[in-house]
C-alpha cells in the first residue's frame, strides 16, 4: 500500500461528527451526511474503534478496479445490526440509514465473498487474545437443539427427531472453550 493510502484514525465524538470510514475519506460520502446515533443497536465510538481496523480493504484500494464506496461503512453496519436485532424486512429500513437496496448489496457482497465469516473470525481472535488465549482455538464443544417447524414449512426442509418427538429442524452449534461461536449447521 502506498503512503498516500495509509489510514489514520479520526477521533469521532458527538461534537466533531467525523467518521474515518473509507466512504468519508475517499468516496462520495459528501452526498450522505453523517447520521445521528439514535438506536440501541448503533455502534459506540469504542466499538467502532475496534471494528474499523478489521474491515476488509476494498478492491479499488488494492488496484483491482471499481469505484470508492458511496456510503459510510459504520452506517451500513449499524443498519445491518438494526435489521438483525429488530427482525424487520429489508424494505422497512428506517429512512436515516442508507437506502435499503444499498445496505442489502453491501451485505450480499460480504456474504458472497465470505467476508462475514472472516470478520467474525477476526473479532473472535481478538477476544481470545485479550483473554490470554491463542487466536485460533484448539478445542471446541458441540451441541444440538431440535426446533419445531410450523406446518407451512416444506417437508423437504424439516424432519422428525424421534428422541424428542419434535417435527422440525435441528441446529448444531460448535463453540470454543470460551463459548465463542466457531460454526453453525442447520439440518432437517
Amino acid at each position: 500500500m502506498s503512503q498516500s493510502c495509509v489510514l489514520m484514525p479520526v477521533q469521532s465524538t458527538a461534537a466533531t461528527q467525523e467518521c474515518d470510514c473509507l466512504a468519508h475519506r475517499f468516496g462520495n460520502a459528501a452526498d450522505n451526511p453523517l447520521r445521528e446515533r439514535r438506536y440501541p443497536t448503533d455502534m459506540t465510538d469504542e466499538e467502532w474503534a475496534v471494528v474499523r481496523p478489521l474491515l476488509p480493504v476494498p478492491g479499488w484500494m488494492r488496484g483491482r478496479g471499481g469505484q470508492p464506496e458511496a456510503y459510510c461503512h459504520r452506517a451500513m453496519l449499524d443498519a445491518i445490526g438494526y435489521l438483525v436485532d429488530n427482525g424487520i424486512k429489508w424494505r422497512a429500513m428506517p429512512a436515516d440509514f442508507p437506502p435499503w437496496d444499498r445496505v442489502y448489496a453491501f451485505f450480499r457482497r460480504w456474504r458472497d465473498h465470505d467476508l462475514v465469516r472472516e470478520f467474525h473470525d477476526r473479532l473472535r481472535g481478538q477476544v481470545r487474545e485479550k483473554a490470554g488465549r491463542d487466536a485460533q482455538p484448539t478445542a471446541g464443544v458441540i451441541d444440538s437443539q431440535s426446533v419445531k417447524a410450523d406446518a407451512v414449512v416444506g417437508v423437504d426442509s424439516r424432519g422428525f427427531d424421534g428422541g424428542k418427538l419434535v417435527n422440525g429442524r435441528k441446529r448444531h452449534v460448535v463453540v470454543d472453550t470460551l463459548g465463542l461461536l466457531l460454526g453453525v449447521m442447520v439440518t432437517a
